[in-house]
């Protein structure tokens, strides 16, 4: 058996070298960490809280629990509304939900499906404590006092036999027992409990439970919480308010993908939305083709300005190459105002034409709030996006290539497109996956100069943040175009190769 080669320090040589090497990755995971660490902040964490924003859905069964129980039965193809128990469910979610205060956030999730859900929920919120079910306190503190006890009521509660036997009962009190710590900070077994309490204790009673005490429910005037809610506004008799509590009252939901590619979830399934409502596949469509367009409009302008700065002398490309880095010195506000001077069709541009007699007075061009204006001020300003890393590029191919390749007797075309242009196409590379992923991300100039016809889906996905406050839709807005750009990506590297893509060197 051969002898076992040992270190200096009388170890193993292989497991000194392990151990070596072991100490150098951990040396090198030490120094990227904070850079680690920053992408996982800044980068990794938003874009997961995004994807669980598209797809979360909690806040209907956390602020409906026992109406999104009791609709499971009710036949949503119908055409009718559900019967009393549902409303009876509703009226104690109602209840403490207004104490939550939590209603009207309900009623804003649920609006985006359906229009007029939030107004239905406010109103709803103002009038439920009005309700004429202290009938039902009455009757049962008249029956006998023990029902008007906070802490005999806390003792029943904690009985599981009675419990098991009252579930509405036990559910409204357990909800009106959290909301009295938690909303209105007083003691449970020092109040006695709201008239919804006592409207499950009779529902219970008329379902044939055993009370604790007891009392004839069948001599107690029965209240019809359906028809109260019938008059606080007849949409609650509509099935397809009905349909959309329903349809979303699961904690996880496609819904915000569908809206996201203009289609629904109906009674019977997946469904298109109506035609005047389909908007969004129009915006991906037309984002992509702008992108594509203003990044064409790049490569065709700023390709010659790229190869002048890399052929002219250093200090003549060095002050040209100022004046490309410019507009960087200006703020992007004040550049996409000075096109709305340039383009209207009062403006400079328009001006200009008539004057020389391109244009009619009459016929002047339509330069913006359409997309001929998104794609001219995004071309300008995406420009040195383009130029520099063709610069970068240009900069280091030796010119004696082109002179060696005109000696063999190539024309001047033919020495630029067989020599020189292979090799400058990783810096169009780089500049157009530059100029492409920024222009589909912007949204401050197409919302400037694009008009109605000229914004990009990233607009919308604005609106939804920061107007209409829908994030679950601008999340999966988001997300299927961050699934589209790394899908054109993957494209783009299996047709050009990612490795050809330079920025210079």
């Amino acid at each position: 058996m051969a002898e076992q080669m040992m270190a200096a320090d009388g170890r193993p040589l292989k497991a000194s070298l392990n151990r070596a090497l072991r100490r150098q990755k951990i040396r090198a995971l030490a120094l990227i960490a904070p850079l680690l660490l920053f992408i996982l902040i800044s980068f990794v964490m938003p874009i997961a809280d995004m994807l669980f924003r598209s797809v979360e859905n909690e806040i209907v069964e956390n602020t409906l629990p026992r109406t999104v129980v009791a609709l499971q039965d009710w036949d949503a193809t119908s055409g009718e509304a559900p019967d009393e128990p549902v409303f009876n469910a509703l009226y104690t979610d109602m209840a403490l939900a207004v104490e939550y205060k939590s209603h009207t956030r309900l009623g804003s999730r649920l609006n985006y499906e359906t229009t007029g859900i939030s107004s239905l929920f406010r109103k709803s919120g103002r009038r439920i404590s009005r309700f004429d079910t202290d009938a039902y306190t009455d009757a049962f503190t008249a029956a006998d006092p023990a029902y008007a006890d906070p802490i005999q009521w806390s003792a029943w509660m904690d009985d599981d036999a009675l419990r098991a036997k009252l579930p509405l009962t036990a559910s409204a009190y357990d909800g009106w027992e959290k909301m009295i710590v938690e909303a209105e900070g007083d003691v449970p077994t020092e109040e006695q409990p709201w008239d919804f309490v006592y409207t499950a204790l009779y529902n219970d009673g008329v379902n044939g439970a055993e009370l604790p005490i007891a009392v004839d429910v069948s001599q107690i005037e029965p209240v019809s919480i359906r028809a109260q809610f019938s008059d606080v506004d007849d949409d609650w008799l509509d099935p397809d308010v009905w349909q959309t509590i329903k349809t979303y009252s699961p904690t996880y939901t496609n819904g915000y993908f569908l809206n996201s590619v203009d289609l629904m979830k109906g009674a019977e399934g997946v469904e298109q939305r109506p035609e005047n409502e389909r908007i969004y596949i129009v915006l991906f469509i037309r984002t992509m083709i702008m992108s594509m367009s203003i990044m064409g409009m790049c490569v065709l302008l700023g390709y010659p300005i790229a190869w002048l700065l890399a052929n002219l002398k250093d200090r003549t490309a060095n002050l040209l190459m100022i004046l490309v880095l410019l507009p960087f010195w200006t703020s992007l506000l004040v550049r996409t105002s000075a096109w709305k001077v340039l383009l209207q069709q009062q403006g400079v541009i328009n001006d200009t034409l008539v004057w020389i007699g391109i244009v009619a007075d009459d016929n002047r061009l339509e330069l913006i709030n359409n997309q001929t204006g998104t794609i001219i001020a995004m071309t300008h300003i995406l420009l040195p996006f383009m130029i520099l890393p063709l610069y970068s590029v240009m900069k280091t191919i030796p010119p004696s290539y082109l002179r060696a390749a005109k000696s063999l007797g190539a024309t001047d075309w033919t020495a630029f497109w067989r020599v020189y242009f292979p090799q400058s196409v990783p810096g169009i590379g780089a500049g157009c996956i530059l100029v492409f992923i920024l222009s589909i991300g912007y949204y401050i100039t197409p919302e400037l100069v694009g008009g109605t016809k000229g914004v990009f889906i990233s607009n919308r996905i604005a609106y939804h943040i920061s107007s209409s406050l829908n994030w679950g839709l601008a999340a999966a807005l988001g997300t299927i175009l961050l699934t589209i750009v790394m899908v054109l990506y993957w494209v783009y590297d299996k047709i050009v190769g990612i490795d050809n893509v330079k920025l210079g060197g």
